[in-house]
C-alpha cells in the first residue's frame, strides 16, 4: 500500500496543512492559527506542530515552507522539532515564498518552457520571488507590513484608511468607502477608527481589502485609485525581478508571472488588471493565476524530501483515525432537524409578506414549549453554573458561525448587566474576533483550535464549558468540550439534533438537545434554532446570576451604570427599595460609587 505525504505551509494569517495519497489525491486538509516563524517561540513552535502531529502520526515524508524561515539556522530550529514529533520521517523545510512557488510547479499537467517563472504574492503581505532556469533566484519586496509589503491586502487597506481620513478632512465629508469600513467594524463614529486601528494587528487590517476592492468595482474613485497605486507599485517590483531573472532583449521563451494570493485568487478583476500591468511592460510575458492553493508547494517539498532517501518497501499503514479529525465527533442516526426541508415553507418565495411573517412568527412561538420539555436538565445546568460562579469558577461558551457569536453577545452582556467581571462568563468563537463579522473558512472544522482555546484560558474543575453547535457536530465545539473533559470541568452541549449518538464515555455533563424541526430557510439556524440559542442562554445566565444574589425581587441591584440611562435606572431601583425621594437616592448611589447594593446597604 502506498505511503502518504503531508505538506504544510504556514503564513501570517493561517497554516495548511495537506495529508496526499500516491495518487495525488487529497486525503485531508487542515488548517490551523497563524505560522510564521518569526512570530513563535520555541514552545509555541512546538506546539503549533503537536497539534499537527496529532493528526497526522504516521507520514513518509514532510514539507514545510513558513513564513519568516529565513537561513540555515531557521531550517533547522523547524527541523528539530520535526524529528522530535515524526522520527525518522524524512522532511524538508524552507520558506513560504519557495512553497507558493513550487505550487506553480506542483499541479502543471505540462510544465512551462519560460526561461523564468516569477510568483506575485499578494495575500496579507506580498512579495516577488523568482528563479530562472540557471538556477538564480531573485526576491523583490516582502519587507513586512511596516517597510514593505506594497498592494498586499494590508497596504490597500491601510492605504484605503489614511486616504479616507485625508478625504474627510480635506470636504469635511466621510466618504463612502469610510462608512464601508465603519459597517465592517461596527464602529459607531470615524473617531472610533483611532482606538480601533491602535489595538488592530496587521491581519484586522489586511480584512478590510475586500471592502476597498468592492467599492472600487461599484465605481468608488477613492478605492480604484488605492488599488491602481497599489497595484502599480507591487507591479513595478515584479518587473523589476524578471528584469534580474532575464533580459527583455533575450530570445529565449519569456517569463511566466504565477499569481499568488488571496488578492489575487480571490478578486479575479483585481487580477486581470494587474496581469495587464506585467504585459505591458513585458508583452511575451505569461501570467496566470495558481489554480491551486500553495500549500501544494509543500507537497512538493515533501517529494523532494522522500525522493533524497531509501523509502522502505513496505510503508507504514496510514493512521486509524483518517478521518476528518482525531477528537471524537458523534454521528447522528439520521439527519439533522437543522439540515431538513421544512414542508411549510416550501413556497416561501411565492407567499405574500404578511402570510411568510405569520409563519415565521407560528414556527418562532413553538420554541418555549420546546425549551420547557427540557427543563429538568436546564434547571441542573442552572444550579451547578450558579455553583460555579460562588466557587471562583466561570461559564464558557465554545462556538462557530451563529451559534458562537449568541454565545459571545450573551457573555458581552453580563458585566453591564450583573457588574460581574469580564472573564467571569466568556464567549470563545471560532476563528475569533474576525468571524464575528466575517466568515474564516475552516474555523468550525478546527476540533484542536476548540481544545487549544480552551486550555489558553486555563480551564478547571470549577469552570462550566457550553459548547454550542445547532447540528451538535461541530469539531470545533467538540474540540473545546474534550479539552474541558480533560481537567474535569463541567461539561455542557446545547445543540438542535435530538439524532445524535453519545456514547457514556464522551457524552458531556450536561445534554440539551432541543428538536426545533426544521428552519423555515432550510439550513439557516440563525432562525428557531438562533432564537432558541439565545432564549435557553438569557434562562441559563439570569437564573444562575438571580441564586447568586445579583437580583433583589425583579431589580438588578447588581448593574453597572456606565451612562446616563444605567444611572437613571440605578437611582429609580434604590426608591424602589428604599422609599428614598429620587434626589436621595441619585444622591446615595453616587456616594456608593453606582454600587446599588452599596448605596440599599448604606440607606
Amino acid at each position: 500500500m502506498a505511503g502518504y505525504i503531508l505538506g504544510i505551509e504556514g503564513g501570517g494569517t493561517r497554516t495548511v496543512a495537506l495529508l496526499v495519497d500516491a495518487g495525488n489525491r487529497v486525503v485531508r486538509r487542515v488548517e490551523s492559527g497563524p505560522g510564521n516563524l518569526r512570530l513563535l517561540s520555541d514552545p509555541q513552535l512546538e506546539r503549533h506542530f503537536q497539534e499537527l502531529a496529532a493528526q497526522f502520526p504516521q507520514v513518509e515524508a514532510i514539507g514545510v515552507g513558513l513564513a519568516g524561515c529565513r537561513d540555515p539556522a531557521d531550517r533547522a530550529r523547524v527541523s528539530a522539532v520535526l524529528d522530535r514529533l515524526w522520527p525518522g520521517t524524512p522532511h524538508q523545510v524552507d520558506h513560504d515564498l519557495e512553497t507558493a512557488w513550487q505550487a506553480a510547479f506542483a499541479t502543471d499537467a505540462e510544465p512551462t518552457a519560460a526561461a523564468a517563472r516569477i510568483s506575485v504574492i499578494a495575500g496579507t503581505g506580498s512579495c516577488c520571488y523568482g528563479r530562472n532556469r540557471a538556477g538564480r533566484v531573485v526576491k523583490v519586496g516582502g519587507w513586512g507590513h511596516l517597510l514593505g509589503d506594497r498592494g498586499s491586502a494590508y497596504d490597500l487597506a491601510f492605504t484605503a484608511l489614511r486616504d479616507v481620513v485625508a478625504a474627510n478632512e480635506k470636504t469635511g465629508r466621510w466618504p463612502r468607502l469610510g462608512a464601508r469600513f465603519l459597517r465592517r467594524l461596527q464602529l459607531v463614529t470615524p473617531a472610533d477608527l483611532i482606538p480601533w486601528i491602535q489595538a488592530a494587528d496587521k491581519t484586522a487590517v489586511a480584512d478590510l481589502a475586500p471592502e476597498v476592492f468592492a467599492a472600487a468595482l461599484a465605481g468608488d474613485a477613492l478605492a480604484k485609485s488605492v488599488v491602481q497605486r497599489g497595484q502599480a507599485a507591487l507591479a513595478e517590483q515584479a518587473i523589476e525581478a524578471a528584469d534580474r531573472l532575464v533580459r527583455r532583449a533575450a530570445r529565449e521563451p519569456g517569463v511566466e508571472f504565477v499569481l499568488c494570493g488571496s488578492v489575487f485568487t480571490r478578486q479575479p478583476a483585481a487580477a486581470r488588471a494587474f496581469g495587464g500591468l506585467l504585459q505591458r511592460a513585458r508583452p511575451q510575458a505569461k501570467v496566470r493565476v495558481l489554480a491551486e492553493e500553495s500549500a501544494w508547494g509543500a507537497v512538493a517539498l515533501a517529494r523532494q524530501a522522500r525522493a533524497s532517501v531509501t523509502v522502505a518497501a513496505a510503508p507504514p499503514p496510514p493512521p486509524a483515525p483518517l478521518g476528518p479529525t482525531p477528537f471524537f465527533i458523534p454521528r447522528t442516526r439520521e439527519l439533522s432537524p437543522t439540515e431538513q426541508r421544512n414542508p411549510k415553507s416550501a413556497q416561501l418565495d411565492r407567499l405574500p409578506v404578511r402570510a411568510a411573517l405569520e409563519l415565521m412568527l407560528q414556527e418562532d412561538a413553538t420554541l418555549p414549549g420546546i425549551i420547557l420539555a427540557q427543563a429538568p436538565t436546564l434547571e441542573r445546568l442552572i444550579h451547578r453554573t450558579a455553583r460555579a460562579f460562588r466557587q471562583g469558577g466561570r461559564l464558557i461558551y465554545a462556538g462557530a458561525g451563529t451559534s458562537g457569536r449568541l454565545g459571545v453577545l450573551d457573555a458581552s452582556e453580563c458585566p453591564p448587566t450583573f457588574r460581574s467581571p469580564p472573564e467571569q462568563v466568556q464567549g470563545i468563537m471560532a476563528g475569533g474576533e474576525r468571524a464575528l463579522h466575517s466568515a474564516v473558512e475552516g474555523a468550525e472544522d478546527n476540533a484542536a483550535a476548540g481544545a487549544a482555546a480552551i486550555e489558553a484560558r486555563q480551564v478547571n474543575r470549577h469552570d462550566v464549558v457550553l459548547g454550542i453547535a445547532a447540528s451538535g457536530r461541530t469539531p470545533f465545539v467538540w474540540g473545546a468540550l474534550a479539552a474541558a473533559r480533560q481537567v474535569h470541568a463541567t461539561t455542557a452541549l446545547l445543540c438542535f439534533n435530538p439524532h445524535l449518538e453519545l456514547p457514556r464515555a464522551q457524552r458531556p455533563d450536561f445534554v440539551l438537545a432541543l428538536d426545533v424541526g426544521p428552519e423555515i430557510l432550510t439550513g439557516s439556524t440563525r432562525l428557531k434554532a438562533g432564537t432558541a440559542t439565545k432564549l435557553v442562554l438569557n434562562l441559563l445566565t439570569t437564573l444562575a446570576m438571580v441564586r447568586t444574589g445579583k437580583v433583589i425581587g425583579n431589580l438588578m441591584v447588581d448593574l453597572n451604570p456606565s451612562n446616563e440611562k444605567l444611572r437613571d435606572r440605578a437611582a429609580r431601583i434604590v426608591v424602589e427599595l428604599t422609599g428614598l425621594s429620587y434626589a436621595d437616592a441619585w444622591t446615595a448611589c453616587a456616594k456608593a460609587h453606582w454600587n446599588v447594593g452599596a448605596a440599599v446597604r448604606s440607606v
